[in-house]
């Protein structure tokens, strides 16, 4: 087994370096340093929770839709990360202050989600988990 100990940052690749700042910024980041957007290298930013993004850019083949989205083309690839919140409510209220969508919810065995986008079309899920044990039904043993 590999000593996993967490996620040390999500690298997005970004189209409008300045438009993802600012709509990171609007989440809670903070904008550490340019490493050298224009090259290749990250945007740092830092949430005051420990979470660190890296936007790459430039994108160079700007597509109008994030094919690992909602289409009905399904292809592999990563599609969204999954941040723990503390408060649904809370996250929907300032959505809607931010003239954020939400594009989709879900709830399911003790989890209360929703689901937006950044500017590139990114999905961001916003899990807040309500006290139940999610894995308490399940099997101990590992499935293969």
């Amino acid at each position: 087994m590999l000593n996993l100990k967490k996620i040390d940052h999500v690298g997005i690749r970004v189209k409008d370096k300045n438009v993802s700042i600012k709509f990171y910024e609007s989440l809670g980041y903070e904008f550490k340093f340019d490493g050298g957007f224009e090259h290749g290298h990250p945007v740092i930013m830092l949430h005051p929770s420990g979470l660190v993004l890296n936007l790459l850019g430039p994108a160079t083949n700007a597509i109008d839709n994030n094919i690992l989205m909602d289409v009905d083309e399904k292809y592999s690839g990563y599609t969204h990360v999954a941040i723990e919140i503390e408060s649904i409510e809370q996250a929907k209220a300032l959505m809607e202050e931010l003239n954020i969508e939400i594009t989709g919810r879900h709830q399911f065995k003790g989890i209360n989600t929703i689901f937006i986008r950044d500017p590139d079309r990114n999905v961001i899920e916003l899990v807040e988990h309500s006290g139940e044990n999610f894995f308490a039904d399940t099997n101990s043993k590992h499935h293969h």
